[in-house]
């Protein structure tokens, strides 16, 4: 018995070691399951960084910068709203271009915001103050009519805004009204009246005058008549008419009466008055007629004036280059196959200047900021390059003396270029004493 219970013992006891074996096996890969689930666990949460900055630098999308809100005036109502109309047209062109397609420039959206002055000088100045104090605009661009320009010009120094003047031309705004926080990127009156006087006047020429009785007609006469007589020529007669008149038989029959060679004609708006002209026979009077050549509507009316020499800031076809190359298909894309007209380039050149600007100043808009950047600043436009002249802010650029010919299926006299007129030729003199 003893021999068998010492058996019976001695056989249990390796029984009880197995078990105590299994048990802990059994616990040691329970331990191990906890762990491994444990790390899985860890490792599932792994994107979550353990840096809470970190977590919320990659859950939080980018703050996006402060817009730039840009305020246009032009007439989208009144004698020049073709004018602004094409301006308007021209500058969402011209964001879209100089920023790539994104309207974003060094991070920041550019907002444009569109008041119509109604060609009233009141009106602009009240839609000014609006875009200034209301909306809060970092630039001013506009207007459509010199007169409206002049009333807006010491807004812009008072609150101290960047404007640029487009496509007023007055040689006021860049003169004697002048303030160092406007630029122009639209040609002046000087200009017009270097090409209009390079293309007739010489030694011993007569020429009279006929302009509208504000500001963009008499300074361009006396622009004109400066640089016509340093070349030789004789103004012998200068007529006013009022801005909105319809009817200039009287200034007709003085002109027709002085028997001048040439009739240099300075006129803005719808109400022009070639039909008269026309009518009234100057032509056949032996006097010559010449001018700037209009928009498309004003060229309509200028049928009589076949084989006139005159200038012209621009026409779709005359300039060569990529800028307008893309303006002339991407306006005829958009807009049923029509070309841009006289002053689309001139809204998309002053939307090129904002965002070159703030390029160079990385989206500071700070006032003195920006008139240094801008100040001898180049630009390419549609018109070829430009620059701000630093004494007054006048972009020098391109014109072309042209005369006008008929062309197979276009309803208008067609501007053909005689010759390109480079930006010094043509650089106005310096009028703001400052």
């Amino acid at each position: 018995m003893k021999q068998g219970t010492d058996a019976r013992k001695e056989g249990w006891k390796p029984r009880l070691k197995g078990r105590r074996s299994q048990a802990a096996g059994l616990l040691l890969s329970a331990v191990l399951l906890v762990f491994v689930s444990a790390c899985g666990s860890q490792q599932a949460a792994q994107p979550q960084s353990p840096n809470p900055s970190d977590s919320q630098a990659q859950t939080q999308p980018e703050k996006k910068k402060e817009p730039i809100r840009i305020g246009v005036l032009a007439s989208q109502t009144g004698a020049l709203e073709d004018y602004g109309k094409q301006t308007v047209r021209g500058f969402e062109l011209g964001i879209e271009y100089a920023t790539g397609g994104t309207k974003e420039v060094a991070g920041h959206p550019i907002e444009m915001i569109v008041e119509d002055t109604e060609t009233k000088a009141d009106v602009a100045v009240k839609k000014a103050t609006k875009l200034i104090e209301d909306d809060h605009v970092d630039f001013l661009v506009g207007s459509s009519s010199s007169a409206d320009t002049l009333a807006v010009v010491p807004l812009a120094e008072e609150y101290k805004k960047v404007m640029i003047v487009e496509p007023a031309a007055a040689d006021s705004i860049t003169g004697a009204n002048w303030n160092k926080y406007i630029f122009r990127t639209q040609r002046n009156s000087s200009q017009d009246a270097i090409a209009a006087a390079l293309a007739i006047a010489k030694t011993g020429t007569k020429i009279a005058t006929l302009a509208q009785d504000y500001a963009f007609g008499r300074d361009g006469v006396a622009a004109f008549k400066e640089a016509a007589e340093k070349l030789g020529a004789e103004i012998i007669l200068e007529e006013y008419a009022d801005p909105k008149a319809t009817d200039v038989t009287a200034n007709l029959q003085k002109i027709i009466q002085a028997k001048p060679e040439y009739l240099y004609v300075v006129w803005a708006g719808a109400n022009t008055p070639w039909t008269q002209i026309a009518n009234m026979k100057v032509q056949e009077q032996g006097i010559k007629l010449t001018t700037g050549t209009a928009d498309f509507a004003a060229l309509k009316t200028m049928k009589s004036l076949i084989g006139m020499e005159g200038f012209t800031l621009y026409y779709y076809d005359l300039p060569k280059n990529k800028v307008n190359d893309w303006l002339v298909a991407e306006h005829k894309k958009r807009f049923n196959g029509e070309p841009p007209d006289l002053f689309v380039p001139g809204g998309m050149t002053a939307a090129i200047s904002i965002v070159e600007a703030l390029k160079k100043t990385n989206g500071v808009t700070d006032a003195d900021t920006l008139i240094s950047a801008m100040e001898g600043m180049k630009f390419v436009t549609p018109k070829g390059e430009m620059i701000f002249r630093p004494e007054d802010h006048q972009a020098l650029q391109s014109m072309y003396v042209v005369t006008l010919e008929n062309k197979e299926g276009v309803d208008y006299p067609v501007p053909v270029l005689i010759t390109e007129l480079a930006p010094d030729e043509t650089a106005p003199p310096i009028r703001n004493n400052k």
